[in-house]
């Protein structure tokens, strides 16, 4: 078995969005039709085989950061009986990833893992694809170390979905992980996001939460009106003993604390908000922690 092959998910956590398959063209479609019919079979690859596969790749010297063709993968789900299909687009993550490496890693480290001349001829490669693909957008938004705030927004406690796993929740190796993950119509996420959104400026000045949340919000438009929405604590859940992913509650905070801000109860607010602070606070420490 290779090296990498026992590596776990990386501590990042995903929100993702999954289309009909009337909502993809010919022959786009047949191809996801054919394909989600493996999916549900189990007989498609996962998400440790997509980062198995990227961390192959810059293995090699000179690295390869983006892969050089898209990936033809998904994630498969059923949203009231209907197939839906969540695209990986690797190769368009992987350019969107590098462009926000400068503001995550020391010059240093960033030339030490992938050389500025890798890097400037990825950046050409994706310009280019960008002149014949103006309108390209990921199914996929992914975070380091926490799970954003605004993110939460779009669910409500009752659509969370937590499965223990048969080990502790902070190893990589071996057993069945735990699951925690919200999934949501899309109609409700933007619901949620236009009452957020509303509250939030009626109760204070512009900031990041309300800036993250037009952004959001404007991403989701982009999709079909009938598509699923999920939000995935991903590898955070090796990060994270089976106490602490049982008792995260962090949708029902965030409702709690723009409920709070919509009935005028700012000390309220600050509650909910203060224990949701706390909580991902923990979790980003994490990163520095020796």
């Amino acid at each position: 078995m290779p090296a990498h092959a026992s590596l776990a998910v990386p501590y990042a956590s995903y929100l993702r969005v999954y289309e009909p398959l009337d909502a993809f063209p010919e022959p786009e479609r047949g191809h996801w039709a054919q394909y989600a019919e493996q999916a549900l079979r189990g007989e498609t690859p996962t998400a440790q085989d997509e980062l198995r596969r990227s961390l192959a790749d810059l293995l090699p010297t000179p690295p390869v950061p983006v892969p050089v063709h898209e990936s033809g993968d998904a994630f498969v789900a059923e949203l009231d009986g209907t197939v839906v299909v969540c695209p990986w687009r690797t190769r368009l993550r992987g350019w969107l990833a590098l462009e926000e490496l400068p503001g995550l890693l020391p010059s240093p480290v960033l030339d030490a893992a992938l050389p500025p001349v890798v890097r400037e001829q990825t950046a050409a490669d994706h310009e280019r694809w960008r002149e014949v693909n103006p309108d390209a957008r990921p199914w996929i938004r992914s975070a380091v170390w926490q799970v954003p705030v605004r993110w939460f927004v779009l669910f409500a406690d009752e659509e969370r979905e937590y499965v223990p796993g048969d080990g502790t929740g902070s190893g990589g190796g071996g057993g069945k992980a735990p699951v925690l993950r919200y999934r949501t119509p899309m109609v409700e996420a933007r619901r949620r996001v236009a009452r957020a959104l509303k509250t939030l400026r009626e109760a204070m000045e512009e900031g990041p939460l309300t800036e993250g949340l037009v952004d959001v919000g404007r991403w989701l438009e982009e999709f079909h009106p009938r598509s699923l929405v999920e939000v995935d604590y991903g590898g955070l859940v090796h990060a994270l003993s089976a106490e602490q992913l049982a008792g995260d509650r962090s949708a029902a905070d965030v409702a709690e604390g723009i409920a709070a801000l919509r009935s005028g109860d700012g000390e309220a607010a600050g509650v909910a908000y203060g224990r949701l602070a706390e909580r991902w606070r923990a979790v980003r420490d994490l990163q520095s922690a020796n």
